[in-house]
């Protein structure tokens, strides 16, 4: 049997993409369905990048295929996006065959593959959005390094038999804080506790006293300073590094407001982190479905022999899937709305606490993506009018037993009386 490929780009361009060099194949497809493979290598600095624009200018190509490969691609996709349309793919989808790989082999089968349109090019957003998405996946990072900190702190109070985990809730909170400060400087629990803990502080005194009953010793005393200096000192960064996002986010404001209205998007920022993923145009991503694919919220699809291997989420959308998961959480606690917290709890009934929190994520991006699309607030009516009995009251068995499903209860079979 055999399968017509047809040629999409008659002249396109394959880059094997390195640290310090690249090798380009042009490859021109004539009439006749002939292919020739013109090679060229260049170094990856700004002068020589230019060159390769150029080269593939004066080649009459402005179609260009690379892969993915860590940082490496970026300064290259900077120079040719200017003058190129550029894709840029998944290793997975352009990967050698083993013992057959050579860079001048490798650009010549990215070349071969895009030139009849079978490789699937990777989200790229605007340079705009690009500097956002930098400096909120920045801004994350730094809160990921205030948390390992904050373990640290953890830690020294655990070796030094201190249990103020025990008496507050938050270890960081004003009244430990100011508490622990207190005991680092005198290095005793000889000091007055009570006018240091809050009105609202539940924890009493003796409770404090006694979880201080612990020997710290210089070292670690040295170390609480360390790592408290480093938190204020990520605290600051932290600040500085928002007001800056803040200020190159002003030209997405019209987006900004519309997502403060889905349900746990309360601050600016939390509503820029998303745009900084997903950018500002949906036209991007054909439906809703292929959103939240590509963010990671929809499973698997693995299956051989008449057998399913695994439904397993994938590993895509490393900074969106996280955020979306936090906001999923606090919605399915809140009762401010009903419309999602009910839901959770239907899907949590069937499918276990963990599978219901990724598909209320999966139902806020979905909303997002309408709402980015057409312009509109957040509209809790819409899931009233989509979980509305159907007028039909007729239902097959089948369709009887999805109704009941959907509402958590469980079907149990028994067997026929003899």
């Amino acid at each position: 049997m055999s399968f017509a490929v047809n040629i999409v780009y008659p002249v396109c361009c394959g880059i094997d993409v390195h640290k310090k060099f690249l090798v380009a194949c042009i490859a021109t497809t004539d009439k006749r369905n002939e292919t020739t493979h013109l090679f060229k290598r260049f170094s990856t600095f700004s002068g020589d990048l230019r060159r390769l624009a150029e080269w593939l200018a004066s080649n009459n190509c402005k179609d260009v295929c690379m892969e993915s490969t860590g940082k490496y691609w970026i300064p290259v996709f900077n120079i040719l996006e200017k003058t190129c349309n550029v894709c840029l793919t998944h290793p997975k989808y352009v990967k050698a065959i083993k013992g057959k790989k050579t860079d001048k082999k490798d650009a010549k089968r990215i070349a071969e593959l895009f030139k009849c349109d079978l490789v699937r090019s990777s989200f790229i957003p605007p340079p705009e959005i690009r500097e956002l998405r930098d400096l909120c996946r920045y801004y994350t990072k730094l809160t990921y390094v205030t948390t390992s900190e904050k373990n640290r702190s953890q830690n020294c109070l655990t070796v030094c038999n201190i249990k103020l985990d025990d008496v507050f809730s938050d270890v960081f909170g004003v009244s430990a804080v100011r508490v622990l400060e207190r005991f680092i400087e005198v290095r005793s629990s000889d000091f007055d506790i009570a006018s240091l803990l809050d009105k609202h502080c539940r924890a009493s005194v003796d409770d404090v006293k006694s979880a201080l009953d612990g020997e710290l010793t210089f070292a670690q005393a040295e170390k609480l300073k360390f790592i408290r200096q480093h938190m204020d000192g990520l605290e600051k960064l932290k600040a500085e590094l928002e007001s800056l996002i803040l200020k190159l986010a002003e030209n997405f404001q019209p987006q900004i407001d519309l997502l403060l209205t889905v349900p746990g998007i309360s601050t600016p920022l939390t509503a820029i982190r998303i745009l900084a993923e997903i950018g500002a145009d949906m036209s991007v991503f054909e439906t809703a479905k292929q959103l939240c694919s590509w963010a990671g919220l929809t499973p698997q699809n693995n299956d051989s022999g008449g057998k399913r291997k695994t439904t397993r989420i994938s590993r895509a959308g490393a900074y969106l899937k996280p955020l979306l998961i936090q906001i999923a959480l606090a919605v399915s606690a809140s009762k401010k709305h009903p419309e999602l917290k009910e839901k959770y709890q239907a899907i949590k009934k069937r499918r276990g606490g963990k599978k219901a929190t990724i598909a209320i994520a999966r139902k806020l991006l979905t909303a997002i993506w309408h709402m980015l699309s057409n312009g509109e607030f957040y509209n809790a009516q819409l899931y009233y009018k989509a979980d509305k009995a159907p007028a039909n009251r007729v239902l097959t068995p089948e369709q009887a037993f999805a109704l009941l499903r959907n509402k958590g209860y469980q079907i149990v079979e028994t067997e026929p009386a003899a």
